[in-house]
């Protein structure tokens, strides 16, 4: 297959450092875009959304922790093995995270977040503003019982 490189365009800041399941909720973090590449106009109606989307990367894995076959989701074994791409776990092939978060705030080449599960100075590779077009309708999503019990403490 053919490879891909990717250039962060910013980083996250976040009181958050590493080594963290869950509670985040709660957790106020910052994209600060790269200012070697973008000016504030890039960020220019992003405030118009309640939500954005951040794809980053979980860079603080080593090679040794990624997934490339399936395990217990958090090592739990109450829990299903699975396939790491039927998990949405960090340990990763590819490192890639992605979680819609409340947009709270713009300023500059920052944007201010609710709820974003990546440790500080994360590589942010993109933001989206989220359309409910792109949402699936709650009732028709299913997903397994293991599944709401996992999350049931994560955000």
């Amino acid at each position: 297959m053919k490879s891909i490189q990717l250039e962060p365009i910013g980083r996250v800041v976040s009181p958050v450092k590493h080594d963290r399941d869950d509670s985040w909720g709660s957790v106020l973090a910052e994209v600060h875009l790269d200012e070697t590449r973008f000016e504030a106009e890039a960020l220019a109606g992003i405030e118009e959304f309640s939500h954005v989307e951040i794809l980053f990367e979980f860079d603080q894995l080593t090679e040794a922790e990624i997934e490339s076959k399936s395990r217990h989701p958090r090592e739990n074994p109450r829990w299903p093995k699975l396939g790491i791409f039927a998990q949405r776990g960090r340990k990763r092939p590819n490192r890639l995270g992605a979680t819609i978060c409340e947009l709270v705030s713009v300023s500059g080449l920052a944007i201010r977040v609710r709820g974003l599960d990546a440790f500080d100075d994360s590589p942010v590779l993109d933001i989206k503003p989220v359309m409910v077009e792109f949402l699936p309708d709650k009732r028709s999503v299913r997903q397994p019982p293991w599944s709401r019990e996992l999350m049931s403490t994560y955000f």
